[in-house]
């Protein structure tokens, strides 16, 4: 027997017939070490999972923090990328891609709700208009509009941006009349009365917002939106009307009128217009005529042997009696012609 006679190798007894064999403890404890390697790489990533954040392209990273010097939102936007949430930090995705977005009475696929625009004219007339915005959140600004605001980003677009959409909108077309005329139709003044302030006369109207006021408020509209939201992070891209305006029905039945009676006035005034052609040209042809006869007048006081001609023409049947010139041929012997009628006669 040697030293090594009863020594107890990790993987069972060193003697034996079995020699190096691997009891079931063994098996046991091996399978424990697989099991806790597999558990450990799982809660660690979903450790990682759940505490880490990717953030796409055409987005932002902001993040919000609970403990440390400055908590709350922090001014430094996270780009995109992977990065770590740790204790107390959550960071959110704020998209900067340029977006337009439809305000719509009718469901669309930015929202389900009514979001029409509502505003008014100078005379308070209610009307709503359909609107589409483009625009886009500046990278370098997406963390403070956020601060601003605390609001997640399609929240803030149906809240706060569609509020400042309309504001803009209703200061603009309250300086103007829907349409000039068909308002003082609705809002006549009584005679002798002061001029009512907002009630525009037909020469001295502003504009009309169913004709070229309609744009002109727009882009006003947009001029005052990017000034308000430029500086906040917003750039202001573009603003559309999408359709038409939806104005007062009484409005509407104004216009047609006014249109209907403009029309017909034109047409009376083409038919008056012909009517004095007409005449014009019957009086000219009268002159004409008149101015002949003078003439002719003239002609025969001043020759009075073209009076006796004519009526030898005629009477001697060398002429039709309806034709107005009649030229006699040098055969013809009308000296002859008119002795053998008088002869005849007597």
């Amino acid at each position: 027997m040697n030293g090594f006679g009863n020594l107890q190798t990790p993987f069972g007894n060193g003697g034996g017939s079995g020699g190096g064999g691997m009891g079931p403890t063994d098996a046991r404890r091996i399978t424990a070490v697989a099991v806790a390697a597999i558990a450990v790489m799982i809660v660690g990533g979903l450790s990682v999972n759940s505490c880490s954040v990717t953030v796409e392209s055409g987005y932002m990273g902001i993040k919000t923090t609970k403990f440390g010097a400055n908590p709350g939102v922090q001014p430094n936007e996270l780009g995109p990328g992977f990065h770590w949430e740790g204790i107390g930090e959550k960071i959110r995705t704020y998209p900067t891609l340029q977006r337009t977005y439809s305000y719509t009475r009718e469901p669309n696929a930015d929202g389900g709700e009514n979001e029409e625009i509502a505003f008014s004219d100078v005379l308070g007339l209610p009307m709503t208009a359909d609107v589409a915005l483009t625009f886009k959140v500046r990278e370098d600004k997406a963390a403070d509009l956020f601060a601003t605001w605390r609001q997640e980003f399609d929240v803030f677009i149906d809240g706060p941006l569609r509020t400042s959409v309309r504001a803009a909108i209703a200061r603009e077309t309250e300086k103007l009349p829907v349409a000039c005329n068909a308002e003082q139709a609705e809002v006549p003044v009584p005679a002798g009365a002061p001029a009512q302030p907002g009630v525009p006369d037909a020469a001295d109207c502003p504009g009309q917002l169913i004709g070229p006021g309609r744009q002109i408020v727009l882009a006003q509209a947009m001029q005052a939106l990017q000034r308000e939201w430029g500086p906040q992070g917003l750039d202001i891209i573009r603003m559309e009307w999408v359709g038409s305006i939806r104005y007062p029905e009484a409005v509407v039945a104004a216009i047609q009128s006014r249109t209907t009676a403009e029309q017909n006035t034109r047409a009376a005034l083409e038919r008056v217009n012909l009517e004095r052609a007409n005449a014009e040209a019957r009086i000219a042809q009268a002159r004409g005529a008149a101015e002949a006869n003078r003439l002719l007048a003239e002609s025969i006081r001043s020759n009075p042997e073209v009076v006796r001609l004519r009526e030898v023409e005629r009477t001697l049947g060398i002429c039709p009696l309806d034709a107005e010139t009649c030229v006699v041929g040098s055969d013809v012997n009308i000296s002859a012609l008119v002795a053998s009628r008088d002869g005849a006669a007597n």
